[in-house]
């Protein structure tokens, strides 16, 4: 199935701004230092902050075990703090949990923990090469490159129609909270970039930079899919406003996220086929594909869910649906991220929308 070719050429247009927005902050960094004959990498750079004593032992192992356990700790957290849904099904339940525990507390932490074995033998020389960009340039290059591959990698799976069924699993989610914030299928979570490029930035001497990076994203991300609106506050309150009108543009909340995962556009607020930023809602004013209402959707899915099973959801296409007529199941149709109900056919006719 081809994608329709005014979207083939708005990607590769948005692509060709891309190169220019991950370059944009090391440009910025070595004009900065040209100007003010600043040379970090003739001297040490340590970080700006005093660490806690009790965690020093973890950060100065980042790049043996102390990175597989920080990526842990932070999988357990967030894995504590977001089952708290008490609408599931039991399908649900179940797909939720997994989807939670295998990335976050099995999957990355042995990635993270084999790549920085594996790295010394295939890049011996680039150990810690890095380590001589400041902490702040370091944050600033890490969160644009990290978040802008994230927001490709999203945007194309919606736009891509063999790609989607990879994400479906994500939008199936029939409400929003914490819990479904890491429910993905898992082909798409082991070619998540997020974590490969934390344990090479790491290798090469940014871990701390990194870290952040992935601390600050996790809580936006996991803000922006919680059941709680907290940023409904800076819309009702007047003199909040100014700060709201910043905000929804630079990161993603709860309602411009929302949207993403409304089960309809009909309603004005929905716009599942846009919204596609992670951390940084900037992509979406960037690149044209967002659209701020400060309303939240009534409802969110995806119209023709078939509540398939959990295993099939996580494991596809590995492991095949048995609901007839699923986008998941052995020979299931391969469908766009909505359905048309159309007059002549009052019954689900499946086509490919994509976002344009």
């Amino acid at each position: 199935m081809k994608i329709e070719q005014h979207v083939t050429q708005k990607i590769w247009r948005d692509a060709f701004v891309s190169i220019l927005l991950y370059l944009a902050p090391i440009a910025l960094m070595l004009a900065t230092f040209y100007l003010t004959d600043h040379k970090p990498w003739a001297g040490s750079n340590g970080l700006p902050f005093k660490v806690p004593g009790f965690i020093e032992a973890v950060f100065q192992n980042l790049s043996s075990w102390g990175l597989p356990v920080i990526i842990l700790a932070i999988g357990i957290i967030e894995f504590a703090a977001g089952l708290y849904e008490t609408k599931w099904t039991k399908n649900e339940r179940i797909l939720d949990i997994v989807c939670f525990v295998v990335p976050k507390i099995i999957i990355r932490p042995l990635v993270a923990y084999y790549s920085l074995q594996l790295l010394p033998q295939w890049l011996p020389a680039a150990k810690g090469s890095f380590s001589w960009v400041p902490f702040w340039w370091a944050f600033a290059i890490i969160a644009v490159a990290d978040d802008l591959t994230q927001y490709w990698y999203h945007r194309l799976h919606h736009q891509v129609p063999w790609l989607w069924r990879f994400h479906r699993t994500h939008h199936s989610a029939p409400y929003m909270g914490m819990a479904m914030a890491g429910r993905q299928n898992v082909i798409y979570t082991i070619f998540f970039s997020q974590t490969y490029l934390t344990v090479a930035l790491t290798y090469m001497g940014l871990g701390y930079a990194a870290l952040f990076v992935k601390v600050i994203k996790s809580l936006i991300v996991t803000g922006a899919h919680s059941s709680i609106p907290w940023d409904k506050p800076f819309y009702q309150i007047k003199w909040l406003n100014p700060i709201a009108w910043v905000l929804e543009r630079f990161i993603s909340t709860p309602a411009t996220h929302y949207a993403h995962h409304a089960d309809t556009t009909d309603d004005g607020v929905g716009h599942y086929k846009g919204n596609f930023g992670n951390m940084f809602f900037l992509w979406d004013i960037i690149f044209g594909t967002g659209i701020i209402t400060r309303r939240y959707p009534s409802s969110f899915g995806i119209k023709h869910y078939k509540e398939e099973e959990w295993y099939a959801q996580f494991l596809w296409p590995i492991f095949k649906s048995k609901k007839q007529g699923s986008e998941l199941a052995a020979d299931g149709p391969m469908v766009g991220d909505e359905i048309v109900l159309t007059p002549v056919n009052p019954e689900p006719v499946f086509e490919t929308k994509l976002a344009s």
